[in-house]
């Protein structure tokens, strides 16, 4: 992986009574709620304008075995924003495809091979510049490679799990369940920026596939 930078240290695992130990923090900011499409059309110029995303989805758990349920939000954060689209209503529209595919816009997340994998069964699109946060922690000899795990290394507070297994498919999500869905997002981003800024990640990346 070219951009990155070896970098010394990181050698102990934090625990899991360590990372309890730590502050609780969640998204406190603005979170738009996109279920439609005119809603979509509204939003997108200010979408477009943000040049790293973090990025993260929900799906319905499985209650069911052999059930594969499908993307329920796709959550993208940007600056000063978290835009969570409602998939069960929108479907994955082509302007939403087309930001998943803009290699000028950086997506970074934990897991985001088997998010877009789900996201294809929507839709099919070309994901590009995404940038995988567990590879740029591995390559970088951090132990802790779960999103939980990487903000209490990197960011020193520990995020809520609690609402993990929310019903995602609900019409209408309750404020736990956006601000939930917001942190997950917006924790992807800040990772990548505190990785960027400890030069793990070269500032000059860009990414074009």
């Amino acid at each position: 992986m070219p951009y990155i930078r070896e970098r010394p240290g990181f050698d102990q695992r934090m625990g899991r009574e360590e990372i309890n130990s730590l502050p609780m923090r969640s998204y406190d900011g603005p979170i738009h709620l996109i279920r439609s499409g005119a809603e979509l059309a509204a939003i997108l110029p200010e979408l477009g304008r943000e040049k790293l995303l973090g990025f993260d989805t929900e799906t319905q758990p499985n209650f069911q075995k052999g059930t594969n349920n499908l993307p329920a939000l796709l959550q993208l954060a940007g600056e000063t924003t978290v835009w969570i689209f409602q998939l069960t209503l929108l479907g994955l529209p082509e302007e939403l495809r087309a930001t998943l595919s803009n290699a000028e816009i950086i997506k970074t997340g934990v897991a985001v091979d088997l998010d877009l994998h789900n996201l294809q069964k929507l839709d099919h699109f070309h994901p590009d510049s995404f940038v995988e946060l567990v590879s740029v922690a591995k390559e970088a000899g951090i132990k802790n490679h779960g999103l939980r795990g990487l903000a209490a290394v990197m960011l020193g507070y520990r995020i809520s799990k609690s609402a993990q297994r929310s019903n995602w498919g609900d019409e209408t999500l309750s404020e736990k369940q956006l601000r939930y869905a917001a942190t997950d997002a917006w924790v992807g981003r800040e990772i990548y920026l505190r990785l960027q800024e400890m030069g793990v990640i070269c500032p000059e990346l860009h990414l074009g596939g």
